[in-house]
């Protein structure tokens, strides 16, 4: 646990990592809370209202799936995958697969057929645990899933229902006594090249992440905590960053998830529930922005993380407007979370940069030779191992798990710098970089200053074929509600950018778009944009 001292160089001086050499995510997340006073663990809201589960039912429910999981065949080391959205049952059988000593496979519920088939292909799964709206997306691979033995279906739907089987299951259940180092967990990386690789992650990865959700949360928890994101369950934001952590440290945590979000509901589930922290993506924030009055009676933050895109001054100064208090942004990845962040109650927030090492990760950024760089200079954002929040492999991809190593540097993929403060600066990923003429451009500073523009919600730049300089920089802009795209407009974003950065950093070419995509996880697949590029054999 993280404890907060005078200065971030003697918070980190200080810090010990106490990793046990037996833990379990469920015994740690449920039943050491499971007391009988009733504690709230999990509070649901949906369309039939408002639900309080305590640790006591969470324990009791878990032991009643995990016993109806052995009954069912599944064994330490199984695979069980869970294709639910935030909601009870989604944590209970997280608690219940750690406890048997099994491997969770969090499935996105937007996941397309072919999405889920391999992950559950490839992962050899051999149970799913699902719901009646999913279950049709299953049924149609259900022939290329031949490990796939089983499936409990929230309410039937011609297979067994999960709730009815359950209610017939003992309460009683004595967790493994499973290792820290024993596997718990896979979550696919969400493909923005390639097809996606699972990260296997061991029952540590939990300790791993304690100290970088303390952090920007500002030293959580706090007495009256209750933790809240729109980041579905199924992704390490949302499942890593807000509900094992939290129910880790007995907070509650608020679980209502809509189809898709909208920013004023964002805003009114906050302050109705009186939500005190939250985990909010930058495509989230962006939309959030179009509010006006967002503060509602009832508001009660009292801190706000953020990370996958990089926030310019701009968000900044409308996260302290709209929440009276600084966005706190951090810097991860599935396979190796939460090994950046700020913390303004800690140390200035300097726009533009993801903040500092966490306390416990040794964050650097080196050579292609593995060699550190000095201050300043751009490198490959890397972390050390032995590191607890690292997974262990990619799951039955050796290749790609050595891949990711410059001897024992983990290598992010990302490039940056850092600066004699210690903060990082991300420059983007390294298929992101676009070289035009003599410059290395990388196209966060860009779209950092083009997003400042009012008429102006989202944008992504690339870099796009050019004869002269290799490359031009391409912004793909979409405009705020009510704004009609015009040359006009993309002539004043060109001068905007062009003012404010440097004349080679300006788009050449602008485009408007209705949309932009994204990966499941909000963030912004500039690869698909460059592969839009390269189909159409022109720049437009």
């Amino acid at each position: 646990m993280l404890t907060r001292h005078g200065s971030y160089d003697e918070t980190v001086a200080r810090f010990v990592w106490r990793v046990p050499e037996r833990f379990n995510i469920g015994v740690a997340c449920c039943d050491r809370h499971a007391d009988g006073t009733n504690r709230p663990a999990l509070v649901y809201e949906d369309e039939a209202g408002v639900a309080t589960l305590s640790f006591d039912e969470l324990k009791r429910q878990s032991n009643r799936l995990a016993n109806l999981l052995v009954a069912q065949g599944v064994r330490p080391g199984d695979r069980v995958g869970i294709l639910l959205p935030q909601r009870p049952e989604t944590a209970i059988a997280h608690l219940a697969i750690y406890k048997l000593g099994a491997i969770a496979l969090p499935l996105f519920t937007q996941f397309g057929p072919d999405a889920l088939e391999h992950r559950l292909q490839h992962s050899g799964a051999s149970l799913l645990i699902t719901d009646g709206e999913n279950l049709p997306k299953i049924e149609a691979i259900r022939d290329a899933l031949p490990e796939l033995r089983r499936l409990l279906v929230i309410g039937g739907h011609g297979h067994p229902d999960l709730d009815a089987e359950m209610a017939k299951a003992s309460d009683a259940f004595s967790p493994r006594e499973t290792d820290a180092e024993d596997p718990a967990l896979i979550i696919y990386t969400s493909g923005t090249t390639g097809k996606p690789k699972g990260a296997l992650h061991a029952h540590r990865v939990l300790l791993g992440h304690l100290p970088g959700v303390q952090l920007p949360q500002e030293f959580f928890p706090q007495p009256g905590d209750l933790f809240w994101t729109p980041a579905d369950w199924a992704w390490a934001g949302g499942l890593l960053d807000v509900l094992l952590p939290s129910l880790y440290f007995g907070v509650p945590v608020l679980a209502s998830r809509a189809r898709k979000f909208d920013p004023e509901a964002a805003f009114d589930l906050m302050a109705r529930h009186r939500v005190r922290n939250a985990f909010l993506p930058p495509t989230a924030l962006k939309l959030m922005r179009q509010v006006a009055n967002p503060r509602r009676p009832g508001f009660a933050m009292r801190s706000v993380g953020t990370g996958g895109e990089t926030l310019g001054a701009d968000m900044l100064a409308w996260g302290r407007d709209s929440f009276g208090l600084d966005l706190n942004e951090f810097y991860g990845q599935t396979e190796a979370n939460l090994i950046v962040s700020n913390c303004a109650g800690l140390f200035p927030v300097v726009p533009g940069s993801m903040g500092r090492a966490v306390p416990g990760h040794k964050v650097a950024v080196i050579s292609a030779d593995g060699e550190i760089l000095p201050a300043g200079e751009q490198g490959l954002i890397a972390v050390a191992r032995p590191d607890p929040v690292m997974m262990l492999e990619y799951w039955h991809q050796p290749e790609a798990t050595a891949a990711k190593f410059i001897g024992d540097w983990f290598v992010t993929g990302d490039t940056g710098a850092r600066d004699e403060q210690g903060y990082f600066w991300f420059q983007g990923r390294d298929d992101d970089i676009i070289s035009s003429g003599s410059y290395r451009i990388g196209p966060g500073d860009i779209e950092d200053c083009i997003i400042r523009h009012a008429a102006v919600l989202m944008v992504a730049v690339i870099g796009v074929p050019d004869p002269i300089r290799t490359e031009a920089i391409k912004a793909f802009v979409l405009p705020m509600p009510g704004i009609a795209p015009s040359a006009a407009l993309a002539a004043e974003i060109q001068a905007f950018v062009r003012d404010r950065l440097a004349a080679y950093q300006y788009p050449r070419h602008v485009e408007f778009v209705t949309e932009l995509p994204l990966t499941a996880t909000g963030k912004i697949r500039r690869k698909d944009l460059r592969d839009m590029e390269m189909a159409r054999g022109k720049i437009t």
